[in-house]
């Protein structure tokens, strides 16, 4: 029994390892894009539009991805995912053309829509009911802790050259796929997989997405499209902003960055439930939107770096408790209906995360400020569609 227990212990930390190296190899290269940019004469539209292939990509690949986890098994999609991602960091770090770029991107947009589902199924097969909220929580923990500590490595090691980040992050997605492949055992046999998969071929994506649409459902999901499309316009645009405007290096960046992360996760971790507690996930999804609208103006106007580290722990602040308040709400809401609301969240998001990053490019070409007053707009729009938002009407309607 205490074999089988150390066995699992070790099997979950091998999957947060993979999780934790993905998105640390997504976000060491945030600080090197302006100089990236710079090297090779790219518009913000294009640099946006790089952003956005990506979350095409992913939207694309994800339902046939979720699909295949049941049908070929967890550890298979994992170790595609993960090779898929240390190909396309390699031909971004080789990249002297912009097609070349964008097909960088589109390659590692598959392998998030891989590596996730894989990661969460596995997870979910090996955890009992009672020990998988705890779980799952690692497994949002080591996704945090990438986004945190990527940026700053990747500031650092661009000290030895614009291109070193992006051959680092290639370098370690191979290595957690060959440990994978050596570590990793299908958790399910043929027989539950193809149980499974005869189960999901029952359901459709497009229906799922025509289900979307009814007004029961439609207000909720506008909000999750609408809020994705601010954050990722701001968030896109925020190492450019600091770049052009400022003139600040990548390590800046990435210290700015950094530390706004690990502001942003220790209050979510040790203040994010009691604010539900007080506030409820309606009211603190609006004084989170009021708070992103007023810094994202104030983001126009402040000049020195001290104002801007304040400003963007902050914002970035109000960003990470958004995004949990939003999901919490809907799951809760969804009562026995959690695979189609957590599919169309994750899908309104990518939606989102395509329109934001587009627009934040193109008007930043315009003015390095629209990117910001877009933002804000936007969710002033979010605002104002919560105060049609009947939380108890759509749950008990959902629960129904």
């Amino acid at each position: 029994m205490n074999k089988t227990i150390k066995d699992q212990k070790s099997v979950l930390f091998i999957l947060l390892c993979n999780i934790f190296i993905a998105f640390l190899g997504i976000s060491l290269i945030v600080p090197v894009m302006p100089a990236f940019m710079n090297m090779m004469h790219l518009s913000g539209s294009t640099m946006g539009n790089l952003v956005a292939v990506f979350a095409v990509a992913q939207l694309l690949i994800s339902p046939i991805a979720g699909r295949w986890v049941d049908r070929y098994g967890r550890k298979k999609i994992i170790i595609i995912g993960l090779f898929l991602f240390g190909v396309s960091e390699l031909l971004f770090s080789l990249g002297t053309n912009v097609s070349v770029l964008y097909l960088s991107r589109i390659i590692g947009g598959m392998s998030a829509a891989f590596i996730m589902p894989g990661v969460t199924a596995y997870v979910a097969d090996i955890t009992s009911i009672k020990e998988r909220p705890k779980a799952m929580g690692y497994v949002s923990a080591a996704i945090s802790t990438g986004f945190i500590i990527g940026p700053g490595i990747g500031g650092f090691i661009a000290e030895y050259g614009i291109r070193m980040p992006f051959f680092f992050a290639a370098a370690i997605a191979f290595f957690a796929c060959i440990l994978s492949i050596f570590i990793l055992k299908e958790p399910l046999t043929k027989e539950q997989l193809a149980e499974i998969s005869a189960i999901t071929k029952q359901t459709n994506f497009i229906q799922d997405f025509k289900r979307s649409l009814q007004p029961l459902y439609f207000i909720a999901f506008i909000i999750v499209f609408v809020l994705a499309i601010g954050l990722s316009s701001y968030e896109t645009v925020f190492s450019l902003f600091s770049d052009h405007k400022f003139g600040f290096t990548p390590k800046d960046i990435a210290t700015i960055i950094t530390i706004s992360s690990i502001f942003g996760v220790v209050v979510q971790i040790f203040m994010f439930g009691k604010m539900v507690d007080i506030l409820g996930e309606k009211r603190l999804i609006q004084w989170c939107l009021i708070t992103g609208v007023l810094l994202a103006v104030a983001s126009t106007v402040i000049s020195s770096f001290w104002a801007i580290l304040l400003v963007a722990c902050f914002i970035f602040l109000a960003f990470d408790l958004l995004r949990p308040a939003l999901t919490t709400f809907l799951s809760k809401a969804a009562g026995k209906e959690q695979g189609f609301v957590a599919g169309m969240n994750s899908t309104y998001t990518s939606l989102g995360n395509i329109v934001g990053p587009a627009m934040g490019g193109i008007l930043f070409d315009v003015n390095i400020h629209y990117p910001y007053l877009f933002a804000a707009v936007v969710m002033v729009i979010g605002l104002g569609i919560t105060v049609m938002w009947k939380e108890k009407q759509l749950a008990k309607s959902l629960a129904e």
